[in-house]
């Protein structure tokens, strides 16, 4: 009715909002939080704090392990899914596995309590940002995180 109204042309964009914003590193961010938590979560059971202190904070630890999983899974699919056309998938066709393997590796983070599943998370992840600056025509650096655990990178190449 108000499209009749008011004469509104019907626009269809790519995504909710055509932003044309793409970063992987808030996925990347993400992965390297669930790592953090997951060695935050042993130290915790390692310390002297009472037991209704250490129950409260791995708790909260694991929410926050579970949270960015899902908020890694989240953007990589939002990249992938708005971002990532046909051409893209005809020069990288490892793009399709690698999302699945990134999907596949965040359930288990957020499942479980294995360090090595997330770190392998945040390496998938960081072959996905490699692949999705190649397509941006940048440059990539890998450096380690400056915060804890201080793990490995992709980052675009500053000029």
């Amino acid at each position: 009715m108000l499209k009749k109204l008011f004469g509104l042309k019907t626009i269809k964009a790519h995504c909710d909002i055509p932003c044309g914003i793409y970063d992987p590193i808030t996925a990347q961010i993400a992965a390297i939080t669930t790592v953090r938590m997951m060695d935050q979560m042993k130290d915790i059971l390692e310390s002297d704090h009472t037991e209704m202190e250490k129950r409260n904070t791995f708790a909260r630890l694991v929410a926050v392990k579970e949270e960015h999983a899902e908020k890694a899974k989240h953007e990589i699919r939002v990249i992938w899914g708005d971002f990532i056309k046909a051409p893209q998938l005809e020069k990288y066709p490892e793009l399709h596995e690698l999302t699945h393997d990134i999907m596949m590796l965040g359930s288990k983070v957020k499942q479980g309590v294995n360090r090595e599943d997330a770190v392998k998370f945040l390496e998938k992840i960081n072959e996905f940002a490699k692949i999705f600056w190649e397509i941006k025509g940048e440059e990539t650096v890998t450096a380690e995180a400056p915060y804890p655990p201080k793990l490995p990178i992709v980052y675009r190449k500053v000029k």
